[in-house]
């Protein structure tokens, strides 16, 4: 449905693709926070609020008639690296639970702060949708 870019003679990423092209219909997210959809936090736990983000960003896609399968890329971001780093396993686990093994282009940083103060995590998202004979181009 896309097309992974990976340069010859590259390390092959783990987690992320380096580059992706595809053709359709393009769905933007914007930033989603691990807030349920009454905008309140259930939880302050790091992997909880990643979990929740990811299910916030799925739903939005579904409004367009669009599947975590579409994402083409993804920026991260985060208010404490060393948290981020310290939950790398529950993060992968809970990105394979909501998104599956599908792995589109990404960045993640750290920042100050968010606008929302118990918001550790915020992810930004653009998805494809393949034209009507699926093909990436």
């Amino acid at each position: 449905m896309h097309e992974i870019l990976q340069p010859e003679g590259w390390a092959k990423p783990v987690g992320y693709a380096n580059g992706v092209a595809a053709r359709g219909r393009l769905i933007f997210v914007g930033g989603q926070v691990g807030w349920n959809g009454q905008c309140q936090f259930e939880t302050d736990d790091f992997v909880g609020q990643v979990r929740q983000t990811l299910q916030n960003i799925v739903a939005v896609l579904a409004e367009a008639g669009a599947e975590p399968r579409h994402i083409t890329s993804m920026t991260w971001y985060f208010t404490d690296k060393a948290e981020y780093l310290a939950n790398l396993r529950g993060i992968g686990e809970a990105y394979r639970e909501v998104i599956g093994r599908h792995f589109p282009a990404m960045a993640a940083m750290q920042v100050m702060a968010l606008v929302e103060d118990r918001a550790k995590v915020e992810i930004q998202a653009t998805a494809v949708i393949p034209d009507a004979l699926g093909r990436p181009d």
